[in-house]
């Protein structure tokens, strides 16, 4: 199955998929809103507003797996994301992004290794992955990684489209 064509659901319930940003780069994250690096919410914003006219989508993925940091309803989650740190870019329904239940569109990204080589599972909240514009993950960056590091800057400028 192509990436573009995995089922997703927004955060206020609409059927979606990534078809609806086909020819963008995408920045695919999974988010939680009590975690020590919940403020990388600030950071991803900036990142979209500053490359949304050149063709970048940040797409928020909020997860509950991690230490049980994303427990709140997709109501209370959009709530905390806008008024927090005024979160712009699409959220979608809470998901799975390891184990039995795992999302589909996460069994395909955890294929995708880091800088290191590493594949496999999500290691925590915040774990973020590079989409270009024809739908090849092209980079994976871990959760520490934060969304100015000059090295996923240089990968998103260097997966805009055109």
């Amino acid at each position: 199955m192509d990436l573009f064509d995995i089922a997703l659901t927004t955060l206020d319930g609409r059927p979606t998929s990534l078809a609806e940003h086909a020819g963008n780069a995408l920045l695919l994250v999974n988010v939680a809103s009590r975690c020590g690096l919940t403020p990388q919410y600030a950071g991803l914003e900036e990142l979209h507003a500053t490359y949304a006219d050149r063709g970048l989508r940040v797409l928020g993925f909020p997860c509950n797996q991690f230490g049980g940091q994303e427990p709140g309803t997709s109501e209370e989650i959009a709530t905390f994301c806008s008024t927090t740190y005024g979160v712009s870019f699409p959220m979608h329904e809470k998901l799975d992004v390891n184990g039995d239940d795992r999302h589909p569109l996460y069994q395909r990204l955890v294929e995708t290794p880091d800088a290191d080589g590493q594949a496999g599972d999500v290691h925590w909240n915040f774990e973020k992955f590079l989409v270009a514009p024809e739908g090849e993950v092209v980079a994976r960056f871990r959760p520490m990684v934060e969304p100015q590091d000059p090295t996923l800057v240089a990968a998103v400028e260097g997966t805009l489209p055109g």
